[in-house]
């Protein structure tokens, strides 16, 4: 017996792993101290037991009120600490010695399911066997900026301890091939719970149901309190019509097991597409006295409901921001092809005004259309300049082109793509590089010369993608899901312009890589998004770090799986493309407004979490992934 686990390294590793960091203490157990009125210390103690068993570790805490008085405890007032290895070191490290750690406090039924980035076996299990967690936090080193997501705080459920009362919390720790046998061996190891809606995030109108599959016999099993009935396969079924928006939380109990499921129940896509572009067009666009932003689309604050602009590159006038006027542009497209439909007959002509205002202020002030230079941000701050943004705004002028067919606006888009790789682009990893739009806008006006120019540089780009396999270049994050997105989709994008088989067989490679990101739990904050963890820090208005979910970028891998799900006819894909697209759109309100992330924790470094953050800064891109998709699903069904 020992106090505590040191290390857990499986047998079976080949990379010899430690799947705890060595910086923090496993199974630390923290009070909080009470109300600040009274600030005195707890009268709670805790006892750590933890066993090794070859790879199997077994972890039991006791907490005993020592007090004379009943002991409660809030969601926060009790943490566990769990560090496991989620950094970004660079890539090489990553793929063996790193995880991605997936968890889910929920109840009884528990998890943490942590997954080594690279994708190969042995991945780490951690199941619940006595108590029950309501939710975590994170402590960071805010030293390490957005490479380390920090030591994670286990909080169990509430408590109330009597005078000389103790409770348990255990867990089992096992190693595990792939997800179905971590849920197989979750089973194993405690009376697993598990469960699964066919979607966490649906339009009103919709039906989402949900899987129930005890790994036990169990004689009552309920979903909010109804009982249900077991069918013939073992499993227990039931569902929810989507007959009004907002969030729905199923509890589910299995003979005293619980698990608390959350989904969301959104407007229609054409009403929240309409409402929001309505909004940016209304309430988001610069028009006053400061000439070099008039027309601007800006970040709005929802708090104190006005524009914001900043110098600094994430609040300033260009960046990410493209994504606005991108998606207004793409709207009027769908109107026009009659792709969507249009609720309220004012809302097409206010956007158009937007747009040409807009598009006038990227011209004159984030452009040079001669040299292809993208600016940073208006002048006379002029000298940052960002590979990211390239891409961005060649797209911006390429669906210009598709809305009103001027050939000046491909020409544009192709000199930035021109200098894009004239500063070094071949080497970096860039999201939203147009591959397609700019090369079939190319043909589509004949200019067959810069068309060979652009699918030679887009070719060589992707085969040296593919020569460097696993060995990702940091950028501004050492390590992130939108470095090893964006390779995939160069890749999938030119095996679609020149057919080139290798090309890909190297993107799979990507998606076993990507997939590790991805989340699996039944809650629509988690499944199928990425582990994100820094952008509330950069882009919202609390600067607070800690896991973002959704961000946005999250659906580059659901484009990603949509490519590659039509290059193969592959239906498991597309299904978690559409997953993983709509689990991006809670950051667009219903009312029109937006939110550039969601904190997820309870707290980051004793910061309460759980928001969405007040600006609506870049989260647009969330309906431009959408509306893409829509035209994917159109092609497809043309072609089919």
């Amino acid at each position: 017996m020992i106090k505590s686990a040191v290390q857990i390294v499986f047998s079976n590793d080949r990379h010899a792993m430690n799947w705890l960091r060595a910086d923090y203490s496993y199974a630390e157990v923290r009070f909080r101290r009470g109300h600040p009125a009274d600030p005195r210390p707890r009268d709670l103690r805790a006892e750590v037991t933890t066993r090794q068993d070859g790879d199997l570790v077994r972890t039991e805490i006791v907490i005993t009120n020592c007090g004379p008085k009943p002991e409660f405890t809030g969601v926060g007032d009790i943490g566990i600490t769990l560090p496991l290895p989620d950094r970004y070191d660079d890539a090489i490290t990553c793929q063996t010695q790193r995880c991605h750690a997936h968890l889910f406090c929920a109840g009884s039924a528990s998890y943490v399911y942590a997954r080594r980035m690279g994708g190969e076996a042995p991945h780490l299990g951690l199941v619940l066997t006595e108590g029950s967690l309501d939710n975590y936090s994170v402590e960071r080193d805010f030293d390490r900026s957005s490479n380390d997501r920090g030591c994670f705080l286990l909080h169990p459920s509430p408590l109330v301890l009597q005078p000389g009362e103790s409770t348990r919390i255990a867990w089992t720790i096992f190693g595990c091939r792939d997800t179905d046998d971590f849920f197989r061996r979750a089973g194993q190891y405690s009376r697993f719970v598990r469960t699964g809606w066919d979607r966490y995030v649906l339009f009103r109108g919709e039906t989402a149901r949900l899987r129930i599959e005890p790994a036990f016999e169990a004689d009552v099993v309920t979903a909010n309190g109804e009982q249900l009935i077991r069918d013939d396969d073992g499993c227990y079924r039931t569902e929810v019509v989507a007959d009004s928006s907002g969030e729905h939380v199923v509890t589910v109990s299995a003979d005293g097991r619980t698990v608390r499921t959350r989904i969301l129940v959104k407007e229609p896509l054409e009403l929240l597409l309409e409402r929001r572009v309505a909004f940016i067009a209304g309430r988001q666009q610069y028009r006053g006295p400061r000439d070099r932003l008039d027309g601007a689309l800006l970040i709005f604050d929802n708090e104190e409901d006005h524009l914001f602009y900043n110098r600094s590159g994430d609040f300033n006038a260009g960046r990410e921001r493209v994504g606005m006027g991108i998606l207004l542009a793409q709207y009027l497209t769908c109107v026009r092809d009659e792709l969507i439909k249009v609720a309220d007959p004012t809302v097409p002509p206010l956007v158009r005004s937007s747009l040409d205002a807009y598009a006038d202020f990227v011209r004159r002030e984030l452009i040079d259309a001669e040299t292809g230079i993208v600016y940073d941000d208006v002048a006379p701050d002029r000298t940052h300049r960002r590979l990211y943004n390239a891409p961005w705004f060649a797209s911006f002028f390429l669906q210009m082109y598709e809305l009103d067919g001027r050939p000046g606006d491909v020409l544009t888009a192709a000199k930035i793509i021109d200098r894009y790789y004239q500063d070094g682009g071949e080497r970096f990893y860039p999201i939203e590089l147009p591959v397609l739009p700019l090369c079939r806008a190319l043909g589509r006006i004949g200019d067959h010369d810069r068309l060979a120019r652009a699918t030679a540089a887009f070719t060589a780009h992707a085969q040296r993608i593919a020569q460097a396999g696993k060995g990702y270049p940091a950028s501004e994050v050492n390590y992130e899901q939108s470095i090893v997105a964006p390779a995939a989709d160069i890749l999938l994008q030119v095996h679609a312009l020149t057919g080139d088989a290798a090309l890909l067989t190297a993107a799979l490679e990507q998606l076993t890589v990507l997939e590790q990101f991805q989340g699996v739990q039944p809650d629509y904050h988690l499944n199928e998004v990425a582990i994100r963890h820094w952008d509330g820090f950069w882009f919202g208005k609390h600067g607070l770090y800690g896991d973002t979910f959704p961000h946005y970028w999250s659906g580059l891998t659901g484009t990603v799986f949509a490519r590659y799900g039509f290059a193969t006819d592959d239906p498991g894909y597309l299904r978690r493309a559409e997953s993983a697209l709509r689990a991006v759109l809670p950051l667009i309100f219903d009312d029109g407004r937006a939110s550039c992330g969601y904190v997820y924790p309870y707290s980051v470094n004793g910061t309460r979490a759980e928001f969405y953050d007040p600006y609506a800064n870049d989260q647009d891109w969330a309906l431009v992934f959408a509306l893409r998709h829509l035209r994917m699903l159109q092609a497809a069904t043309v072609g089919a």
